[in-house]
């Protein structure tokens, strides 16, 4: 793997989003950078008995690949925020905190099979496209999932907050789940049995606003 990045606080919301079109031309008018789109094949890796998952834990390997083909892979490990010094929110946060890890795996294929010859699993994988943007200290990520559009907000809070409520959502808006959360629950809505969070292959995902 390529050199580790330092340790980062993520703070995060999704939005859902009912209008593609609509949330693009809000997002340009805010004044957003459109930083590309990519195709993500994403795995998370697990112990048998789920203990990540059951911890609030998290091993994703990503591939992306970009518009021109281009791919690269990275290795994330998220880790649940410690609030043993500090007094916890009565009605609970307001945003969603992990410590997150992230490093560019040059050998996939070689890492996973390191992964199984110490016990770990594929869990659960997910698949998206997403469209990233940027404004001053906030990055904003448009996710089309096979269980709807999300538009992910990450940094600080007071900018999560602003950026949100110009954009027209409120408080109550605010998704704090993962995308497993936000599958498992549409599979059991829709009475259906948990697989994996994936696109039919006979439906194209090209999109004119995303050349």
């Amino acid at each position: 793997m390529a050199p580790k990045k330092p340790t980062n606080r993520e703070i995060e919301i999704k939005l859902r989003v009912d209008s593609l079109p609509e949330t693009i031309h809000r997002l340009r008018q805010i004044g957003a950078v459109n930083h590309g789109r990519a195709f993500e094949e994403n795995t998370l890796y697990d112990t048998p008995d789920a203990a990540f998952r059951n911890s609030g834990r998290l091993l994703r390997l990503r591939t992306e690949t970009l518009a021109n083909g281009q791919r690269r892979a990275l290795l994330t490990a998220k880790a649940p925020v410690s609030h043993a010094r500090h007094k916890r929110p009565k009605r609970g946060p307001r945003h969603k905190e992990r410590l997150e890890r992230e490093a560019t795996v040059l050998d996939p294929r070689r890492l996973t099979r390191l992964f199984r010859a110490i016990g770990l699993r594929p869990s659960f994988r997910y698949e998206k496209y997403r469209t990233s943007f940027r404004l001053p200290g906030l990055h904003l990520d448009l996710d089309e999932t096979p269980v709807g559009t999300f538009l992910e907000l990450e940094g600080r809070p007071a900018a999560i907050d602003r950026v949100a409520r110009t954009l027209g959502y409120s408080l109550s808006d605010y998704i704090r789940v993962t995308y497993w959360d936000l599958y498992a629950a549409d599979r059991r809505r829709r009475r259906l049995p948990l697989k994996n969070m994936v696109f039919a292959r006979t439906k194209s995902r090209k999109h004119a606003l995303f050349p």
